[in-house]
């Protein structure tokens, strides 16, 4: 029995990389969909966001001279390319799915609207929404905050390489302690880098709950669902 009955997931795009320095490696995506496969038999409804950074990251390309404008543009194309190979791995393993863009590019996928995400959960298909918001400025952190409130999911799934928040970075920090939970104004408070400020915010005011976890091991998206307390809730 699921815990949640709408989510929005929000995936990496540098995990989607694996083992490779660039680009998509197939056995992480499809690991992936085998994951998100396991909670769409649970009945739950899914809507996922991914972000581009192992294709393109605007913000690195603006610091190498790119215009900061045009370097979110080819981000954002670069999430497309990553919601078609997902929805592509998904269809393999025989689910349903639904590109939606926020910018136009039709035949690719179709554009995004709120209500048109809905109709296309509730018939058991899973909505992947690309594109981030279609704006300069904002990351796929805010996109996927952003299409979470909008479709009115229980909760948002931050699947990353950690198993949770921690009170500093794990990777470099070998004395950081977990948490299991915590508050929205504590994240600000202690400014951790959970997603970004504009983010938070948003998931803050329309109290919106995050689960951050450790989606590159497999089974761990399907016990987030059933209400294991692995990785960390964030709420308000």
């Amino acid at each position: 029995m699921a815990k949640y009955k709408r989510v929005l997931l929000k995936l990496s795009g540098e995990s989607l990389m694996g083992e490779k320095q660039y680009g998509i490696d197939e056995k992480r995506l499809a690991e992936y969909a085998a994951q998100i496969k396991e909670i769409h038999e649970l009945g739950v409804q899914i809507g996922i966001v991914i972000g581009g950074g192992n294709i393109f990251r605007g913000l690195s390309g603006a610091n190498k001279g790119f215009d900061r404008v045009k370097g979110d543009q080819m981000g954002m194309l670069a999430t497309v390319i990553n919601s078609l190979a997902l929805s592509s791995a998904l269809v393999a393993a025989g689910v349903k799915t639904r590109v939606l863009t926020a910018v136009r590019m039709e035949p690719i996928g179709e554009f995004y609207n709120k209500w048109k995400a809905i109709e296309s959960m509730e018939a058991g298909e899973v909505v992947i929404m690309s594109a981030g918001t279609g704006n300069p400025f904002f990351t796929t952190d805010t996109g996927s905050s952003l299409r979470g409130i909008e479709i009115e999911a229980d909760v948002m799934l931050k699947g990353t390489r950690v198993d949770g928040i921690y009170t500093a970075d794990p990777e470099k920090d070998p004395t950081a302690t977990k948490f299991d939970e915590i508050t929205y104004d504590e994240v600000l408070k202690r400014g951790l880098k959970v997603m970004d400020l504009t983010a938070t915010c948003m998931c803050k005011e329309n109290n919106l709950p995050i689960i951050v976890f450790d989606m590159d091991t497999v089974g761990n998206l399907k016990k987030v669902m059933q209400g294991e307390e692995i990785g960390t809730l964030v709420h308000n």
